[in-house]
């Protein structure tokens, strides 16, 4: 996206546009009734611009915050990834065994003294280990990885987590 597209974008977006992204993502199963009492706005009017934002892609999906704990996948690591080769095609096989790979939840590329920054989750330290010697050392033209334990999360997703 250019930066002129970029600001255009940014300027069809109103208040109101702007205050139905923001609950939203707050609590993406809100009614459009109850959305448009929290912006001031009535409903047939919210929900014009609701599908509007939908359509022009400005919201893309809706999706169930779960509790990664209960379902036994509490422990995080953040991975740097340097990789041994950095041309385009190098780049697209990595991205899509990454896309492939369950366990690796973000993956991005970083200006810096790596190359991609991972957020893998898994049941525990052991079974981050196995996920690390057979899935992501594997991921193609990998030169060498370095691993960062998660303490506590403070905020995920857009939304502060409970302690």
């Amino acid at each position: 996206m250019t930066q002129q597209t970029e600001h255009t974008n940014r300027d069809v977006l109103d208040s109101f546009d702007r205050a139905i992204i923001r609950e939203l993502r707050q609590e993406g199963r809100l009614s459009v009734t109850e959305l448009a009492n929290r912006i001031s706005l009535s409903k047939s009017p919210t929900q014009a611009r609701l599908k509007r934002l939908e359509r022009d892609g400005f919201i893309t999906g809706y999706q169930a915050l779960v509790d990664q704990r209960r379902l036994g996948l509490g422990h995080v690591v953040f991975v740097e990834v340097r990789l041994q080769d950095t041309r385009e095609a190098a780049l697209q096989a990595f991205n899509e065994a990454v896309r492939a790979t369950p366990e690796i939840e973000e993956c991005h590329m970083i200006a810096g003294a790596f190359d991609y920054l991972l957020k893998v989750r898994s049941a525990d330290i052991h079974d981050y280990r196995q996920v690390l010697a057979e899935r992501i050392s594997r991921l193609p033209h990998v030169a060498s990885t370095s691993t960062h334990v998660a303490m506590e999360s403070v905020k995920e997703g857009g939304r502060g987590t409970a302690s």
